[in-house]
């Protein structure tokens, strides 16, 4: 039976099961990688992104433990994730200049705030950087890759705190770093809390009901390349509106 591998502990698995595991998951770091390379340049292969995601999936199987009271594939779920994002940074495959715009787009953003006492609308930010509607929306496509790895666990599922125990190493679990988690979560609700509600139902559905960007715009009637850049601009509105709350965040 498929549920009999969650039974005993990883060093009792056979050759045959482990090899059954693998090739059962392996839908899932294929749904995980194409998720991640829609945000990515065409210049980063989606077969890479695959590999690494195969070695996730492999390590947590190896390294399951059923007696921690999580599912193996919640437990996949953070191994071939991590291990994707993991080889994105290690390539640095994002330019400097990339980098260098999603900071003064963030700056603009911050800047029109504060003259203007609420959140900016797109026009505005464009006229805080001196440039058109159109050259604003894709810097929006150009950086909206950078935001990998942000949010990407926050999310409100009964299975996440019984995940970060089981992760997590002793210093992890002190009082005090436990309170600062759940500070930044209700900064980061705050947050959300201001910005257009059109930019709050794209990042539910993004990260709450983990829909692709496609997805998202075929429920709200938009081409996907449109949402990609509602999503950049809402992260570079939680940027900004954390960091002047919490500023270690920003860095």
């Amino acid at each position: 039976m498929a549920a009999a591998a969650y039974l005993f502990p990883p060093d009792d698995l056979s050759a045959e099961e482990r090899d059954r595991l693998i090739v059962e998951h392996l839908p899932q770091v294929r749904l995980i990688a194409r998720k991640i390379h829609e945000r990515l340049p065409e210049t980063v292969a989606l077969d890479d992104l695959l590999s690494s995601g195969v070695i996730g999936l492999i390590n947590a199987i190896d390294n399951f433990d059923p007696r921690q009271n999580v599912k193996l594939r919640t437990y996949a779920e953070f191994r071939i994730r991590g291990a994707i994002l993991d080889s994105l940074r290690e390539t640095d495959w994002a330019p400097r200049m990339k980098r260098r715009q999603a900071r003064e787009m963030e700056s603009a953003v911050a800047r029109a705030e504060q003259r203007l006492r609420r959140a900016p609308e797109e026009a505005e930010i464009a006229a805080e950087l001196a440039i058109s509607v159109a050259d604003y929306r894709q810097r929006l496509t150009d950086v909206a890759a950078l935001d990998i790895g942000e949010l990407e666990y926050l999310r409100e599922d009964t299975e996440t705190p019984a995940l970060i125990r089981y992760v997590a190493s002793r210093d992890d679990e002190s009082p005090g770093l436990q309170l600062e988690r759940a500070e930044l979560e209700r900064l980061i609700a705050t947050a959300i809390d201001g910005i257009p509600k059109i930019e709050r139902t794209v990042l539910s559905l993004y990260f709450y009901e983990e829909l692709t960007l496609r997805e998202i715009g075929e429920i709200m009637d938009l081409h996907f390349s449109r949402v990609s850049q509602i999503k950049s601009q809402a992260i570079l509105r939680l940027r900004n509106a954390i960091g002047k709350r919490w500023p270690g965040v920003r860095a």
